[in-house]
């Protein structure tokens, strides 16, 4: 009887083994999701990633009015045909930073921080409140 493990035994194994390294390179603060025609969504190491299927400028323009809503402080506001950076401030002195990245025709990067390291909920919240503002 041949009692060596298979080959699928050993790539089963590697690959459990490279699961474990990329959750524990990203500090096991993974979590996608996904919304009808919304993109991928992924929370890693503090920041919220995310791809929105709408023009940039759109984007920008509703970011900028979510944060209005929000009642969030504007501290700063940078941008260009490629980037957007606005910088603001919750009622409890959190720093939000939206990272904008036009992605090419109707396509656009969001990265949103808050905090120095990060708060999944309130970035959720932003996120939500951008996408229903578009």
């Amino acid at each position: 009887m041949n009692t060596q493990p298979s080959p699928s035994r050993y790539f089963f194994l590697l690959l459990t083994i490279a699961a474990a390294a990329v959750i524990s390179t990203t500090g096991g603060c993974l979590a996608a999701a996904a919304g009808a025609g919304a993109g991928a969504v992924a929370y890693i190491r503090g920041d919220l990633e995310a791809t929105l299927p709408n023009d940039y400028n759109k984007v920008v323009a509703a970011t900028k009015e979510s944060i209005g809503q929000l009642e969030f402080a504007k501290v700063s506001e940078n941008k260009d045909a490629l980037k957007a950076v606005l910088i603001s401030r919750t009622a409890l002195d959190k720093k939000v930073e939206i990272t904008l990245t036009n992605s090419g025709k109707k396509q656009t990067s969001v990265k949103i921080r808050v905090g120095i390291f990060g708060d999944e909920q309130l970035s959720l919240a932003i996120l939500d409140k951008i996408k229903s503002d578009l």
